[in-house]
């Protein structure tokens, strides 16, 4: 069974090397939609793939970073990024250009990165992230499956390489969230106090 979680955001960048004229010399904006698919064989204890409100959390947050920011590929132009984090309080930088397909591709890794690390404790079966899609328009999206995440003709990606600014950071609920996923630290979900023994 799939099931699905919309987010939304603002976000600015440049897209280098791409075809338009437009998106690979000026800065712009889209009003992006990331759509986070998970599956699962069984239900947990509340007969769901997993609780909505549990993507409320960490995911949430780690998605919200880009909002109203800027997002730009470490090795753009180095007066381009020094400028980004002088004019910008929230930036985030990439180890790839923040294309809609690489933003895809983000998304899946830090969301399999917090599934993975995640202690699951509603009886939560086999979650795993089956795609995410980011639509950076009405008409155009990416979708990443997990073989675009190893396919490093696409570009490796690591949690070390995608950096936050300290304002992104400030804002989280857990402003250690993400030193504590790349350290591999596990984060607990609720424990439930089942009403019904099933």
């Amino acid at each position: 069974m799939l099931i699905r979680k919309l987010f939304k955001f603002e976000n600015a960048h440049i897209v280098r090397n791409c075809s338009s004229d437009r998106c690979k010399r000026s800065i712009h904006g889209h009003s992006y939609k990331v759509e986070v698919l998970l599956q699962a064989n069984r239900l947990d204890h509340g007969q769901m793939v997993y609780d909505f409100g549990l993507m409320k959390g960490i995911i949430k947050d780690l998605i919200d970073s880009f909002d109203h920011a800027i997002t730009f590929w470490d090795k753009d132009d180095a007066d381009y990024v020094t400028a980004c984090k002088n004019f910008s309080a929230r930036w985030i930088a990439l180890p790839v250009s923040p294309s809609a397909e690489q933003f895809s591709r983000v998304f899946f890794f830090l969301v399999d990165a917090v599934l993975k690390h995640t202690n699951m404790q509603n009886g939560e079966g086999d979650v795993t992230l089956h795609s995410v899609i980011v639509h950076e328009t009405d008409t155009g999206y990416a979708q990443c499956f997990r073989e675009d995440i190893e396919n490093v003709q696409m570009g490796e990606l690591s949690l070390a390489e995608i950096v936050f600014s300290e304002q992104v950071k400030n804002e989280w609920a857990m402003p250690d969230m993400y030193d504590r996923l790349k350290n591999g630290e596990l984060f607990d979900n609720p424990l439930v106090d089942l009403q019904v023994k099933v």
